[in-house]
């Protein structure tokens, strides 16, 4: 696009913005619904910026009435638009408080694979940075080496996961890279005697922080405690024996507030840096530096975090930094997994419960994307679940349902038999049989047939001798003995088993027919006979007609091997 057209669409929005509210408009709000319209010039956001600037600046020169006059002049229908009533929009809502850039931050602890509770992080704070034209970070907490101990597999899954979700961070950071600037904060915190040493147990501090009461170590002076700070570092002092705390306000209605706790002692090895260090700093205390270092604008968090956003204020009034912008969302619960921890589905993988990160039971999203949930649909669904402060209850019907509508008219169709019986029918052609493989897509798979089939057990069993049924695709058939199963033929006329309502049923030839077993969410395994053809699909996911979107997922001489994904 010429940078004449790109002025043309940035004063036409500016325009817009000004009449719409009444003032000259924010840098960031004309940046995101130019980039929001036009994402081809996302790339370009640096160009673009000082363009947006000089529009501004000349608005600024003007008065509303003209405003007003402008815009009628460059498009008419933009004011009938701002003035139109709308009906509440699904989604996203602009950001607040954008000044320039757009920085935002994606920050896991890599202690196990990401789960859908994360993808709804990964994907909002992607969507916000693309839609200002602004920069993705992908930042590992990975600073406990103990309680929530990372999983070195795990950094490697979020990269990939990331990817499979559209995300393609503009920089990926390793807090354990980076603790010896930590230390260099916490020695100017100690200096500035807002931080210090404290040697009480868990269970004294407790007692003295509920009483409102300091620690006796509080107003040691800033020289000593750098000297034990240096200690700390040294290994002087055992496990648990010192922290390093913040000095907040030990009055502070909440007890959580009231000088926590920002660096322990850990001398377990951490899984990516080994015994590197000794000392630790706490996610509050971390997250807090990096925040500011990495130039964060806008965090998004759970309203459960509301406290650690307290706790962290302190640090930036201490050293003179502006606090980020932050918006507090609710929880996700989903109804089909309930509430749950990255914690507690490790260690029931670890006990066994579990076959692996992506065991289909799982909400991750490696267990997703082994039952074919494409990533375009947890993209829409977490995208439309907005960013509210109440909590969410999810089901997973509305992933699946958004997860049809891109699976339906691309997904090759074919038959699978669970529990399989054998039916001889007398009559009828013979020989290679062609059927489409999509009701609306052109290509056929070919199909022998002989003089028997397999039939779903349930549906045969629901039949009474002189019962009329379809196989589908072929033709007609009477039944003329239950045991041994046995039909004959009546005729091709597809409109014939329509108008006297005969169960139509899918079929397998014994000849060509291949072992399947298609592995449940529950875990549960169903198995039964499928096309020959579906050997060709590994990888892919098809629908088996009657029964639903399976991702076939290996492939061997003997047996097929399928995850349900949903009906």
């Amino acid at each position: 696009m010429e940078i004449t057209e790109i002025k043309r669409l940035i004063r036409r929005y500016a325009l817009q913005n000004a009449v719409k509210y009444g003032k000259t408009p924010q840098k960031g709000a004309v940046m995101g619904k130019l980039m929001g319209e036009h994402p081809e010039l996302r790339n370009r956001a640096r160009e673009v910026a000082p363009l947006v600037d000089d529009v501004i600046l000349e608005l600024e020169g003007m008065k509303a009435d003209e405003w007003r006059s402008e815009l009628e002049k460059v498009d008419p229908s933009l004011i009938d638009e701002i003035f139109a009533r709308k009906e509440p929009k699904k989604g996203l809502p602009d950001l607040e408080g954008v000044k320039g850039e757009v920085v935002m931050r994606f920050a896991p602890n890599p202690n196990g694979a990401p789960t859908l509770g994360n993808a709804r992080g990964i994907i909002v704070n992607d969507a916000y940075v693309k839609r200002y034209g602004g920069k993705f970070i992908l930042r590992f907490d990975d600073t406990d080496p103990s309680t929530k101990r990372p999983l070195l597999e795990a950094y490697g899954w979020y990269i990939e996961d990331l990817k499979w979700l559209g995300v393609e961070p503009d920089e990926v950071i390793y807090a354990s890279d980076r603790v010896e600037s930590y230390y260099e904060y916490a020695r100017e915190l100690i200096e500035l005697e807002k931080a210090y040493v404290c040697f009480c147990t868990q269970e004294e501090f407790k007692r003295l922080k509920d009483a409102k009461k300091p620690c006796p170590h509080r107003d040691t002076p800033s020289r000593l405690n750098l000297d034990r700070w240096e200690m700390m570092l040294d290994g002087e002092y055992p496990d648990k024996a010192a922290v390093l705390r913040i000095k907040t306000d030990i009055t502070h209605k909440d007890p959580a507030i009231r000088d926590w706790v920002a660096f322990r002692i850990v001398r377990e090895p951490h899984p990516r840096v080994g015994s590197r260090y000794i000392v630790w700093p706490m996610l509050d205390f971390e997250s807090a530096i990096e925040d500011h270092v990495l130039g964060i604008t806008h965090i998004i968090r759970g309203k459960d975090l509301i406290d650690s956003e307290r706790r962290q204020r302190f640090i930036y009034d201490y050293l003179g930094w502006e606090y980020p912008v932050t918006i507090h969302w609710g929880r996700i619960k989903i109804h089909e997994f309930g509430r749950f921890s990255t914690s507690e589905l490790g260690r029931d993988i670890e006990k066994g419960l579990y076959s692996g990160w992506d065991d289909p039971r799982l909400p991750t999203l490696r267990a997703l994307r082994r039952r074919g949930i494409q990533p375009e649909a947890i993209r829409k669904v977490m995208i439309e679940m907005g960013l509210g402060e109440n909590d969410v209850a999810f089901s997973m019907k509305n992933l699946y349902g958004e997860n049809r509508k891109i699976l339906d008219p691309v997904a090759n169709r074919y038959f699978f038999v669970p529990d399989p019986l054998e039916i001889v029918i007398e009559g009828g052609d013979r020989g290679i049989k062609r059927i489409p493989v999509h009701p609306e897509k052109s290509g056929f798979r070919e199909v022998e047939v002989g003089g028997s089939f397999y039939i779903p057990s349930d549906d045969f069993n629901r039949l009474n001798k002189g019962d009329i049924l379809r196989l589908k695709y072929l033709f007609n058939i009477r039944i003329e003995m239950i045991e041994p199963p046995k039909g004959s033929y009546l005729g091709e006329d597809p409109e014939y088993a329509k108008e006297i309502g005969a169960p139509i049923i899918q079929w397998v030839p014994p000849d060509t027919a291949v072992p399947v077993d298609v592995i449940m969410p529950d875990g549960e395994v169903v198995s039964g006979l499928g096309e020959i053809s579906i050997r060709k699909e590994l990888g892919n996911v098809v629908q088996f007609e009657r029964f639903g979107f399976v991702r076939i997922d290996s492939v061997d001489n003997d047996r097929i091997k399928a995850y349900f994904a949903h009906k």
